[in-house]
């Protein structure tokens, strides 16, 4: 597939907000580019110039009909020069079928951040989030990646990746800090009555792989009215089972809306938190 260049961005550390477009009389706002082009070498410490290269393919439209970014493609450059790496931050794209209809190429880069799941002393890796076309009832495929650098090597492997979507509260969520820092935690719905989730965390192995240490069906249920997302109303539960919380203790505070404004009165009910 023929793809071209669209508005490159160079950036240091992961993706900053694009240049503010005029806006046509009479017609739709401009759709913002997806392209980009971001620094390795130095957050890595980096033997070669590494980068990250995302470059977008001509606009396209959704599976609602809508204006959409062009298809994406992402690779890792070893310097100015060298050749567009791709196995490691491009998985193998599932088929679709007629009762999977969404195409699970990316068209949208949601995410691209260095983390260090050890603490800032300790190796970082880099987090990858795309997300595919919209279907015509908003669902999407959301993949998150995790990257290594290998010094050795002088080279990036992939340690993580999996994809959920969106449309039933299910989320694959990095934990950034706190006494889970550098897991990786999923609320995968299920499909059959009371509609719950199964809850699975992965944490870092020595070798720097990600491995399942707990998975649990979870006391959170479907349209139970809770204005928390499914991984901040299971933080109990989960840090109860790993042994890093116990009743009477503080509660978690998490955050309304995944990131918005605290929850100042978290209360326990049935196991599953809530806000106020």
């Amino acid at each position: 597939m023929g793809l071209r260049i669209a508005w490159l961005m160079t950036l240091t550390l992961g993706l900053a907000s694009p240049p503010a477009m005029a806006q046509t009389s009479g017609g739709p706002p401009p759709l913002a580019s997806q392209g980009a082009e971001i620094d390795l070498a130095g957050p890595f410490h980096a033997r070669s110039a590494w980068r990250l290269v995302v470059t977008e393919a001509p606009p396209a439209k959704d599976y609602g009909g809508n204006d959409a970014p062009g298809a994406l493609t992402l690779c890792l450059r070893k310097g100015p020069g060298g050749p567009c790496v791709s196995a490691p931050v491009s998985p193998p794209l599932r088929k679709t079928t007629p009762d999977d209809p969404i195409a699970w190429e990316p068209h949208y880069l949601l995410k691209s951040e260095v983390v260090y799941p050890r603490g800032r002393s300790a190796a970082p890796f880099l987090l990858i989030v795309t997300g595919s076309l919209n279907s015509g009832d908003g669902d999407q495929v959301v993949v998150t990646q995790l990257l290594a650098y290998d010094a050795a090597r002088d080279a990036f492997r992939r340690v993580y990746e999996a994809s959920a979507g969106r449309n039933n509260n299910e989320e694959i969520r990095f934990i950034a800090a706190g006494p889970l820092r550098g897991a990786v935690i999923t609320a995968e719905p299920q499909s059959h009555r009371p509609f719950g989730y199964w809850i699975t965390v992965e944490k870092l192995d020595p070798a720097n792989f990600y491995r399942r240490v707990l998975r649990y069906r979870s006391a959170t249920i479907y349209n139970d009215g809770n204005p928390l997302a499914v991984i901040d109303s299971e933080m109990p539960g989960i840090e109860r089972r790993l042994g890093l919380w116990k009743p009477g203790q503080p509660l978690p505070a998490p955050r309304l809306g995944g990131g918005g404004k605290p929850c100042l009165e978290p209360t326990l009910r049935r196991g599953e938190l809530w806000c106020g």
